[in-house]
């Protein structure tokens, strides 16, 4: 079982598809959390028609430029006119896309982590043990990579990963995410047939607007799930201590536990 789980922040979470993750047993936690972490984040009951706190957001049909509005469809436009988006070979993402990376993570609304290239290169180690498109977004007049996107893809489905484009491009009406993806969206959903898209789970920081962007902008939608944690005995104990104080405690990185333990499912 722990093959199918990884260690992130302290927190073990399921490594495949969303709709796969099966619901754990307090033992089957007791292993994994032998293996080292605080507490083991197990989401189970992927789209139920409950209406939980907890989700993932995804996109599970393609209508081409039609499904959109037509100041979408223009953005759409001036983008692919602008960059050649394409799918590239994970060396091309070593070579010239670290510098993508660092600015992105300075642009998040949270200073508990940083991006350096020790990180990037573990991320993209972490990448080339599991199964990663890698995406790239070229500006055609100079043919610089100015974009990527590393995508985790499953057997029917796939969650679109880190994703960052130099700064420059992002106020320059240009509108590259917008093109970056459509172009994603109409490979996996509408070329590969992959029964959904993701951009991942709920995030608890709140540390990038890709989220509600994609569900104003690309009819992307919750799918709810059910969420259980199983703490380490004494992260347990200091969790459920400070939950009364949760509104007042200034660190986000205590908060944000705090705030996942309210939405487990009772």
């Amino acid at each position: 079982m722990n093959k199918d789980f990884f260690l992130y922040r302290h927190a073990w979470r399921y490594n495949g598809a969303p709709d796969r993750e099966p619901q754990l047993s307090d033992s089957q936690c007791k292993e994994l959390l032998k293996n080292g972490g605080w507490m083991v984040r197990n989401t189970f009951d992927f789209d139920c028609e409950e209406e939980t706190q907890f989700w993932s957001i995804i996109k599970d049909s393609f209508g081409g430029m039609e499904e959109l509005s037509s100041n979408e469809r223009n953005k759409i436009r001036r983008a692919c006119q602008s960059f050649e988006y394409k799918l590239v070979d994970s060396d091309i993402v070593k070579k010239h896309a670290y510098p993508i990376a660092k600015v992105t993570f300075e642009d998040y609304h949270v200073t508990d982590r940083s991006m350096n290239e020790t990180v990037f290169n573990e991320y993209l180690d972490h990448c080339a043990r599991n199964n990663y498109d890698y995406w790239g977004a070229f500006d055609k007049e100079t043919g610089e990579l100015v974009g990527f996107c590393a995508v985790h893809v499953f057997d029917t489905s796939c969650e679109y990963g880190i994703i960052g484009f130099q700064p420059e491009y992002k106020h320059n009406a240009t509108y590259p995410y917008y093109g970056f993806f459509y172009k994603m969206n109409e490979y996996y959903l509408g070329e590969k047939r992959f029964k959904y898209v993701t951009d991942g789970s709920r995030s608890i920081t709140e540390h990038s607007n890709i989220q509600p962007f994609l569900e104003q902008n690309f009819k992307f939608r919750k799918a709810y799930c059910k969420l259980k944690l199983h703490y380490k005995w004494w992260f347990g104990m200091i969790v459920r201590l400070l939950y009364p104080f949760r509104n007042v405690i200034p660190n986000r990185n205590i908060q944000a536990v705090l705030k996942m333990h309210g939405m487990q499912t009772e």
